[in-house]
């Protein structure tokens, strides 16, 4: 299927979201009934048809004319597949007409009973029996609720395909204006005498603009970036995919830097190389590279908040319980899955302290406890707590306390009356 009948991206999503707030099998799949994608207990993995021997091209034709019907009758369509179970479809509308569709189930509108005791007294009792145990899987719904649920795809795809539409216009608006910005770019290095050579201030400041997630500086450096490349290429075609994919991949670092979802990030920059890698023209492949830098810029903060307060809360649980062990930045980045860099400014913007701070802050109100015990030698403190060196321990206390440890322990039994 070619990338611009629709946007397959959309379409999965669109899909994923109803079966899961439905608990409805969900399938993408061409005009031609190729499945594309498919979610929860859907026409795709459904088993009745081969434990009835029957062949899945006929599911595979049944939805092909309901979808025929689907565009007959306004959008959707109610039908049941070969074995008497009921789907309904709403098609994917595309460039030129329809060239996709979801459709949703299957499910029975009547009792199981009713069902097994009308579509399968032809059967063998093995074959009936085993069709009955495979039904534990279809969900039964009434008529009203049926209606309401291809009502609600009917829409949710209606609005998908508004967006797909919107997205096209957008998608050409935006080729020609990077294609001008680069142009101009172009223009002013031809006037320049010598070669310039590659504008490694222009990367980082790229580079930057990424970790600060702005886009419109973003935008304007990877336009000029892309210029200087396709300049110093000569515009070869598989010289440029070369540097593109090199400076893709330095966005999809920066973006995990800035708090990314690393796993994410990297496979949606994979996904972006093997795109580039079979772009047709120039300006496709810049649209590529565009769009994949402002889907890493709007993912950088997605969900931020939520991410952030859990990714501290295991960080301090995990220090209130291992704070007399050697617990490094590094440690704890790799056990939330963020990179050091990016941890250490989390933690210093919502704690108020740099990690260290925050941890010999730990450490040193666990020591303010076990000064309490004269029997404990402050040397013993220092190494209970996580300090291998008594003098450094010393230093962070009066630092934080405003006294040393000896002076500390005489005033907290000066105050209280609590003596061992």
């Amino acid at each position: 299927m070619k990338k611009e009948d629709f946007n397959l991206t959309l379409a999965k999503e669109c899909a994923r979201a109803f079966a899961g707030a439905t608990d409805l099998g969900c399938i993408v799949s061409d005009k031609e009934g190729n499945q594309l994608a498919d979610y929860g207990y859907s026409c795709a993995g459904c088993r009745i048809c081969r434990l009835a021997n029957q062949s899945h091209a006929q599911c595979v034709d049944a939805q092909n004319y309901s979808m025929a019907e689907a565009e007959r009758f306004g959008g959707k369509y109610i039908y049941y597949c070969p074995m008497g179970l009921t789907c309904f479809i709403s098609p994917i509308v595309g460039d030129v007409g329809s060239c996709a569709r979801i459709t949703a189930g299957p499910f029975l509108m009547v009792e199981k009973d009713d069902y097994a005791d009308c579509e399968l007294v032809a059967f063998p009792p093995e074959i009936r029996e085993k069709i009955t145990d495979e039904l534990r899987w279809v969900p039964v719904l009434t008529t009203s609720k049926v209606n309401h649920l291809s009502t609600l795809l009917f829409m949710a795809v209606g609005f998908m395909n508004k967006v797909s539409a919107s997205n096209r216009l957008l998608e050409t608006q935006s080729a020609d204006a990077i294609q001008g910005q680069i142009s101009s770019y172009i223009l002013q290095l031809k006037q320049e005498v010598l070669p310039p050579p590659y504008p490694l201030a222009t990367e980082k400041l790229f580079l930057k603009s990424i970790l600060q997630s702005d886009k419109a500086a973003a935008q304007k450096l990877l336009n000029e970036l892309l210029g200087h490349i396709l300049f110093s290429s000569g515009r070869d075609l598989e010289q440029v995919k070369s540097r593109v994919c090199e400076l893709l991949s330095l966005t999809g670092r920066a973006a995990i830097d800035a708090g990314a979802d690393a796993g994410a990030t990297l496979q949606l920059c994979h996904q972006n190389r093997i795109q580039i890698s079979t772009a047709r023209s120039i300006d496709e492949m810049c649209l590529f590279l565009t769009e994949s830098v402002n889907h890493l810029m709007d993912s950088i903060f997605q969900y931020s908040d939520v991410r952030h307060a859990h990714a501290l809360h295991l960080c301090m649980q995990y220090i209130e319980v291992h704070y007399y062990e050697k617990v490094t930045l590094n440690q704890l980045a790799e056990m939330v899955y963020l990179s050091p860099s990016y941890l250490s400014r989390i933690f210093t913007k919502e704690t108020g302290n740099s990690f260290n701070d925050y941890l010999n802050a730990v450490r040193i109100n666990k020591a303010k406890s076990l000064l309490k015990y004269n029997d404990l030698r402050v040397a013993d403190v220092a190494n209970a707590v996580g300090f291998d060196d008594q003098s450094y321990f010393t230093k962070v206390f009066r630092r934080i306390t405003g006294v040393t440890p000896v002076k500390y322990r005489l005033l907290a039994h000066a105050d209280t009356p609590y003596s061992t």
